[in-house]
C-alpha cells in the first residue's frame, strides 16, 4: 500500500537530489562498515547505526557493562572516519573546566589567555561520563547542541564535524550518577553491544589485541567526505506519508507517562534519513524509520527497548 501511494513523489524526489554526488559514496559506505566489522564482531547492526548517527549530525550514547567493547567501538569509528579525535575518562573529582578549557593567566603578556580543553577536536570520546558529577557532565550541553562553548561570557566555535561518542556504565553499579534528562535528549541515539556470541569471542581470543588491529586500518573518509554526507543526509526526501508515520509514533509515546518531544520528533527523522542513505537510497521508507525507532526514542521517553518496540507496533503503517 505504501509503494502504491509513493510511486510519483519518489520518482520527483529522486530528480532532485545529486544523484550521481550520493552513488561516489556507497563504496566508501560500504568499505567503512566491512572494516568497522572486522573489530567489532558480531554487531553488525549497532556499527551501522553508530554511522548512522554520525551522518545525522547527532551524538551517540553506548550504555552496556565495562569490557564489551564500547571504547574499542568508539575508537574504531574515530579512526575510520578520518577525524581529529580526543578522548576524556571521566572521573568523580574532574570539573567542568578540565572538559572545556579555562582563562589562564599570561604573566609574560600580563593578560589571560583561553587555554583549550579536550573538547576541541572534531570526535570527542566521554569515557564512562556518568562516573562524573551532573555539573561537570552539564559541560557537554551547550557543546553538543550548539557547537560552541561559552567561558567567562567568550564564545568559542568548536571544530566542524563536532561528534561526541560517550559511553556510560549501568547505574547499578558503583560510583556512577544518573544522566540528567537534558543530557540523555542531546543524544541522538543510544546503544548497547551485549555480549558477543560464543564464536565472535572465541575469534577474539585467537586474534591480536583490538588496538593493533585498529591501529592497522586506513582511514576511509576524510573531513571534507563526512561534512559531504551530512549535507546529503538532510536531502533525503522524506514524504507526507512517512512524515505522518512518524507523528503518529509520537503521538503513541505521548500517552505515557513522559511522551516523545519535538526535538526526538526531529531527531527520529533524521536518523531515518541517514539510514536510508547506508541503505543507498534518496528516499525514506517506514522500515528506516522501525530501524532507528529502539535507539532514537528509549532514553528519551524512559522506556526499555522491548516496551518502546510494543509502542511501535500498536502504530499501523499506512
Amino acid at each position: 500500500m505504501f509503494w502504491e501511494k509513493e510511486k510519483i513523489s519518489l520518482a520527483s524526489a529522486a530528480a532532485e537530489i545529486d544523484q550521481q554526488r550520493l552513488a561516489s559514496y556507497y563504496p566508501k559506505i560500504n568499505e567503512f562498515l566491512t572494516q568497522i566489522n572486522l573489530i567489532i564482531l558480531d554487531k553488525n547492526q549497532q556499527t551501522k547505526l553508530a554511522l548512522c548517527s554520525l551522518l545525522a549530525g547527532g551524538h551517540v550514547l553506548f550504555e552496556d557493562l565495562p569490557g564489551l567493547g564500547k571504547t574499542t567501538l568508539a575508537s574504531s569509528l574515530a579512526h575510520l572516519a578520518g577525524l581529529k579525535f580526543q578522548r576524556i575518562q571521566f572521573t568523580n573529582d574532574m570539573l567542568a573546566s578540565d572538559v572545556i578549557g579555562i582563562n589562564m593567566f599570561n604573566q609574560k603578556e600580563h593578560q589571560f589567555e583561553f587555554k583549550q580543553g579536550p573538547i576541541f577536536t572534531q570526535i570527542l570520546l566521554a569515557d564512562e561520563i556518568n562516573r562524573s558529577s551532573p555539573k561537570t557532565q552539564s559541560a557537554l550541553l551547550e557543546a553538543m547542541e550548539e557547537g560552541i562553548v561559552t567561558v567567562d561570557g567568550v564564545r568559542y566555535s568548536l571544530p566542524q564535524p563536532f561528534w561526541v561518542v560517550a559511553t556510560q556504565n549501568p547505574l547499578f553499579q558503583s560510583g556512577t550518577y544518573t544522566l540528567p534528562e537534558s543530557q540523555l535528549d542531546r543524544f541522538l541515539m543510544r546503544l548497547a553491544l551485549g555480549y558477543p556470541s560464543r564464536q565472535a569471542e572465541k575469534t577474539l581470543l585467537k586474534q591480536s589485541s583490538r588496538q593493533e588491529l585498529i591501529a592497522n586500518l586506513n582511514h576511509v573518509f576524510i573531513e571534507q567526505d563526512i561534512l559531504d554526507l551530512q549535507q546529503l543526509t538532510q536531502q533525503i526526501y522524506t514524504s507526507d506519508t512517512v512524515l505522518d508515520y512518524i507523528l503518529d509514533l509520537a503521538e503513541e509515546t505521548r500517552k505515557g507517562r513522559q511522551g516523545l518531544s519535538t526535538r526526538g520528533v526531529l531527531a527520529l527523522k533524521k536518523a531515518a534519513q541517514a539510514y536510508a542513505l547506508i541503505e543507498q537510497r534518496s528516499f525514506v521508507i517506514p522500515d528506516d524509520v522501525q530501524a532507528v525507532f529502539n535507539a532514537v526514542v528509549a532514553h528519551r521517553i524512559g522506556t526499555s527497548e522491548a516496551e518502546t518496540a510494543k509502542i511501535m507496533l500498536q502504530v499501523s503503517v499506512v
